[in-house]
């Protein structure tokens, strides 16, 4: 059978990694995989790099769409998506996530009436001024196969009605695991091996922070962003441990000079360029905490048994909150600073959550069969 997965955006190529990887270990004789790049994320450092370092296909096919307003950039990838799905026969569309790049594989293959695998089903965060939240809902709404992560995604999609039989829908629902812990199980050793960073960065096992800021409600609104700076830079002098803050491009671009003020002022406080996969995962692996409004960040600080401040006000991942290992604090100054107190000290447990590793093996004997 003949696949079409579509990627965008650098958390989907990481999570291609995981499938791409069963197909070509297990199941190369069943599966043949056609990789499309919408081109939503086109910075060398935040795509091109992933491909190279996780084994991942080349694109057979590329959009080049780039950055633009929402409506925008997601009819140029419905335009796209749907010339490529007309070029030739395929059996399926694989999509992952919930960025501009999924809806607009979605409404391409419905369209044509393709079936749709949607990789990281049934995540909630019950917010829709998120443009993430509109991209999921509608997803699962025109998926075929439903692949969820978690028991608490299979429960959202019950309460929606996903299992209520339909006289004219034909859908399933699988609880697989998550495949970012197929990829972290997997890479993690890779990174002990291949990356050097923490020499580079003169960076102690378990004596600094790892910090990441992208969402654009905290990129785009510059009070937002100066109380998450502050909170870092006193953290990083009062603790007097070094944060580790790599740069998304769209952060970057929104630093005035109140924020580069801040960060001039506190010396443990370190920004940089994007980093790689591998360099984040040995990075995560050995911090002492980790701060993110990045929801796969939050999932791997789990998996690689790190504590976390969730800088959102709200997290799909509820199960990590509901576990005590993460504390949700938005980018509210004095609550970042508090739930940095209690998670420094605090014993935290880390139960199997996201499945056995074996996620994507189970998403594609589903789909096989």
């Amino acid at each position: 059978m003949h696949i079409l997965t579509v990627i965008g955006a650098r958390p989907q190529i990481i999570k291609a990694a995981a499938v791409s990887r069963a197909i070509a270990n297990m199941f190369a004789d069943k599966v043949t995989e056609h990789i499309l790049h919408t081109g939503q994320h086109y910075d060398t450092n935040m795509s091109q790099v992933f491909f190279d370092e996780l084994g991942i296909p080349q694109p057979e096919y590329n959009l080049g769409v780039g950055s633009g307003r929402h409506g925008e950039q997601t009819a140029k990838m419905i335009s796209g998506i749907e010339n490529v799905l007309l070029s030739r026969h395929f059996d399926g569309i694989i999509l992952y996530g919930d960025t501009n790049s999924t809806l607009a594989g979605a409404i391409a293959a419905s369209k044509l009436h393709i079936p749709i695998y949607h990789i990281e089903a049934g995540l909630r965060s019950f917010n829709r001024s998120m443009p993430e939240e509109i991209n999921r809902i509608v997803c699962d709404q025109l998926s075929t196969i439903l692949f969820a992560p978690t028991q608490t995604a299979v429960d959202n999609l019950r309460e929606e009605g996903f299992f209520v039989e339909h006289p004219t829908l034909s859908r399933k629902v699988v609880n697989c695991g998550d495949v970012m812990y197929d990829n972290s199980l997997h890479f993690a050793q890779v990174a002990t091996r291949q990356c050097d960073i923490m020499q580079r960065l003169s960076l102690q096992p378990e004596a600094y922070i790892l910090a990441t800021i992208h969402r654009d409600n905290n990129t785009d609104d510059p009070q937002r962003l100066e109380h998450i700076l502050s909170a870092l830079a006193y953290i990083a002098h009062t603790d007097n441990v070094p944060i580790v803050l790599p740069l998304h491009p769209r952060t970057r671009s929104k630093l005035s000079v109140l924020h580069q003020n801040i960060i001039n002022s506190e010396p443990l406080l370190h920004l940089m360029q994007p980093l790689s996969f591998l360099e984040m995962t040995l990075l995560e692996q050995n911090a002492k905490l980790i701060m993110t409004d990045s929801g796969g960040v939050q999932k791997e600080a789990f998996f690689f048994e790190r504590p976390c401040i969730i800088l959102r006000p709200e997290t799909e991942w509820v199960e990590i909150v509901q576990h005590d290992a993460g504390i949700i604090a938005d980018a509210d100054y004095q609550r970042i600073i508090d739930a940095y107190a209690q998670l420094a000290h605090r014993h935290v447990s880390f139960p199997p959550l996201f499945g056995d590793g074996h996620a994507a093996e189970k998403i594609l004997q589903t789909i096989v069969s």
